[in-house]
């Protein structure tokens, strides 16, 4: 009976660290400057900020966070198709 209670310990503690990586990505900042094009991106691939010669735009910056937002989903939606797949191929059935 101890294992199961270890592994429950265990995934708690990988659930831990993970949101401790989390929070330390989002204190993390990028800041890439080309030309008059300045873009600052938290480590958890959030936009900050986003100018253009100097001009910034909120409106700007929530549009590429949606769109940064709708790739994850989609690569983690790809993802899960990959290993529902997986188990659908190990386990036989066909639809």
């Amino acid at each position: 009976m101890a294992n199961p209670l270890k592994a429950l310990g265990d995934l708690n503690k990988l659930r831990s660290q993970a949101k401790k990586m989390q929070q330390d990505l989002a204190a993390e900042e990028i800041r890439v400057e080309e030309g008059d094009i300045v873009v600052v991106i938290s480590g958890d691939q959030k936009i900050k900020q986003f100018s253009v010669q100097g001009v910034s735009s909120d409106e700007a910056v929530e549009v590429l966070n949606k769109a940064i937002k709708k790739s994850q989903e989609v690569a983690a939606k790809k993802l899960q198709e990959m290993t529902g797949g997986l188990g659908g191929m190990l386990g036989g059935g066909g639809q």
